[in-house]
């Protein structure tokens, strides 16, 4: 099935410019002074404004970003003690959130690793032992580990981590995603989110081909082209995707957020990549002429948070906060780069 490599390392520097290598240098001396629990393992959910911990409680979720973060600052750097520290906070989720009697990852534990009764990454998510999200970042996190350390319990879990999505978070009846279960499998949930589904289409084929186990890429892309197919409800004529959809209400939220946005450009060029279908093209180009004419600020910079239904700018929300940063819309930056880089010989 034709694609992108996904075995070579990105290209986590793009440009010669010693400014972004300092950053990248202040960023980890931070995370490495502030944000680790030298006492119980692990990394901080968040930090006052002079770097004390806020909340100390171990969301799976953030232990997975900061693996996912510090792969590539030593892809970048070299820095074999970064690479450990990787290594160290995938053994703690592997230890504290894997579960071995029913499969799967554990939510949120307290700064002991005591699991926590309210498990929330957000007040707008559900409270639920076992969450789609969360799967989905272990997995982005663990294909970047991946790349760089071959080790077999790795290898292990990242299989398992895409037969999980191939056989609970997607599906099989609308190939949409399952967002909240409980700790043995069961969801009283029937919410899309067309963000996250288009998002898990590329990552979880990208996931596959690192793994690089004969025949397995071929057969997770064929399940990612149906959840990419799936995805085209939410779309709209000009070319953005909606937020999401609660089926059980019938409440749609019909709002432009920034971040399915970038994730609909990423997972419709890979669909065009697997599929040679001109059709997935037209669909990243389209939404990428959206953010361009709709999303971004021509006089202050950055993203808006949403274009609302009716089509004015959402001016109230954050450019830049705890929930907005520029994860996606710099990763699908760099995915086209590096994509059309590989396509073109250029």
């Amino acid at each position: 099935m034709p694609g992108f490599s996904g075995l070579s390392p990105l290209p986590i520097i793009l440009s010669k410019d010693s400014k972004y290598r300092d950053a990248a240098e202040h960023s980890a001396k931070y995370i490495l002074e502030h944000f680790l629990d030298n006492e119980f393992g692990g990394t901080f959910w968040s930090l006052n404004a002079d770097g004390s911990p806020l909340d100390t409680k171990k969301q799976v979720y953030s232990q997975a970003f900061f693996i996912y973060a510090l792969v590539e600052y030593y892809m970048a750097t070299g820095e074999k003690d970064i690479l450990e520290l990787a290594i160290t906070l995938f053994h703690l989720i592997e230890k504290h959130s894997f579960d071995e009697v029913n499969n799967g990852y554990l939510e949120a534990f307290d700064q002991r690793w005591n699991l926590l009764e309210d498990l929330r990454l957000s007040e707008k998510d559900a409270n639920e032992k076992k969450t789609m999200n969360t799967h989905l970042h272990i997995l982005e996190a663990y294909t970047n580990l991946y790349r760089v350390w071959k080790n077999p319990l790795l290898e292990k879990q990242l299989h398992n981590l895409i037969n999980l999505f191939l056989n609970h978070f997607i599906s099989p009846q609308s190939n949409h995603l399952i967002l909240f279960f409980n700790d043995t499998w069961s969801s009283k949930y029937d919410i899309t989110s067309y963000g996250h589904d288009i998002e898990c289409s590329w990552l979880l084929y990208e996931a596959a081909l690192v793994l690089n186990r004969p025949g397995f890429a071929e057969k997770v892309g064929e399940r990612c082209l149906e959840v990419a197919n799936a995805v085209q409800e939410g779309l709209q004529s000009d070319g953005s995707l909606i937020y999401e959809r609660d089926n059980a209400s019938g409440h749609t939220d019909s709002d432009r957020h920034w971040w399915p946005q970038s994730e609909a450009v990423v997972g419709f060029f890979n669909a065009w990549e697997l599929s040679k279908d001109q059709e997935y093209l037209k669909k990243a180009i389209h939404c990428f002429d959206f953010i361009q004419t709709r999303l971004v600020d021509p006089a202050n910079g950055e993203w808006y948070w949403s274009i609302r239904a009716d089509g004015s700018i959402n001016r109230d929300d954050d450019k830049a906060g705890f929930w907005k940063c520029p994860y996606h819309n710099s990763r699908m930056c760099i995915e086209l780069l590096r994509r059309i880089s590989e396509l073109t010989g250029v």
